[in-house]
């Protein structure tokens, strides 16, 4: 038997995390931050839950002269309801690093 899609633990604390903010673009480096998970991990999973039709992604321009575009997440109407499904099933604010609160 395989596990379903969008099953990890990694997947499920991100999507808590970017539920606590669901209108809000967010860069892989604040995401990183607030979820403790290292790029290796992170960045893959960002393109997949994109790929899928889960996550909005765009490039944005830096507010600071001189930085450089940053690539930003938001969770599309379909990765808000998978990311509620998976907290109402599994409790994953457990999974939370104890700065992030939940909300929603």
């Amino acid at each position: 038997m395989s596990r379903p899609s969008n099953a990890s633990r990694q997947t499920h604390l991100l999507l808590a995390v970017l539920l606590e903010q669901p209108r809000a673009w967010r860069h892989g480096y604040e995401l990183a931050k607030e979820t403790g998970l290292k790029s290796g991990t992170l960045y893959p999973l960002l393109m997949r839950l994109s790929d899928q039709g889960l996550l909005d992604a765009c490039w944005r321009d830096s507010d600071q002269p001189g930085k450089p575009p940053r690539h930003m997440y938001r969770p599309t109407a379909a990765g808000l309801a998978l990311a509620r499904e998976q907290r109402a099933r599994t409790g994953v604010g457990a999974l939370l690093p104890a700065r992030v609160k939940m909300s929603t």
